[in-house]
């Protein structure tokens, strides 16, 4: 059976009465991007956080970065996008599940606080990472000097392990904005669950998956070219 290859089909009205397909693939990349960002800074403020306590002296403070890291990491992220779905409400206080359930656009926010939580598991990894790399001496400079504890991570390891750590924070911010697709299975209309419905309003399913794989291509290459320029910008002198 041969193929009707159509490419004109994205300048063709779409099914939903408003718009062409094309526009319909700009609607999904645009929550995609929108996704992406909030959950990614949920993940790097929070994944900093479990970061850095892993590398305290305190033991108790280490057993709850490592609780939290072996939770989140070790569940697929498809299982931990129904529970906070479909079973998070439940659990909660009637009046706080209905309110959760008829929240508008509430398959947006599950994803944003799903994808922020599973991806701050894999940022605290690296940041524990790039502070453990760091030479001892910068800490005990820190407390040569009289800071304490938050002082020294504060001003002085923090950044310079967030220099160290960009390439593969880079790698997770692209994983986390590829994750978004999963967010499909609760509803969310993002950029895969726009091609979806493209190619099943028009059987086109080649155009549409092609111009949602350029499209991600597209975003990515972007996402490498200003990270490897900034990682010139704030590299330490003699370091590289």
């Amino acid at each position: 059976m041969n193929y009707n290859w159509n490419w004109r089909i994205f300048f063709e009205p779409s099914p939903e009465g408003t718009g062409t397909y094309a526009d319909m693939l700009l609607s999904g990349l645009s929550w995609t991007i929108a996704t992406a960002l909030c959950s990614w800074i949920i993940a790097f403020s929070l994944g900093s956080l479990i970061g850095v306590l892993r590398t305290l002296p305190s033991r108790g403070a280490q057993r709850v970065g490592t609780t939290y890291v072996e939770l989140f990491r070790n569940i697929p992220l498809l299982v931990q996008m129904f529970l906070w779905f479909y079973v998070v409400p439940e659990i909660l206080p009637g009046s706080w599940g209905t309110w959760l359930k008829q929240l508008p656009n509430s398959s947006f926010y599950t994803a944003v606080l799903c994808l922020g939580f599973f991806t701050a598991s894999r940022v605290a990894e690296q940041v524990r990472t790039g502070i453990e790399t760091l030479p001892r001496g910068q800490r005990m400079a820190g407390t040569a000097l009289g800071l304490t504890t938050w002082q020294t991570y504060r001003y002085v390891l923090l950044p310079n392990a967030y220099r160290v750590i960009l390439p593969p924070l880079t790698s997770e911010f692209l994983n986390n904005l590829k994750n978004t697709s999963v967010a499909l299975t609760i509803g969310l209309l993002e950029l895969t669950a726009r091609a979806r419905s493209m190619q099943e309003f028009s059987s086109q399913v080649f155009e549409s998956f092609t111009a949602a794989t350029v499209i991600y291509l597209g975003i990515s290459l972007i996402v490498v070219t200003v990270s490897s320029k900034l990682e010139t910008r704030i590299a330490v002198p003699g370091s590289r």
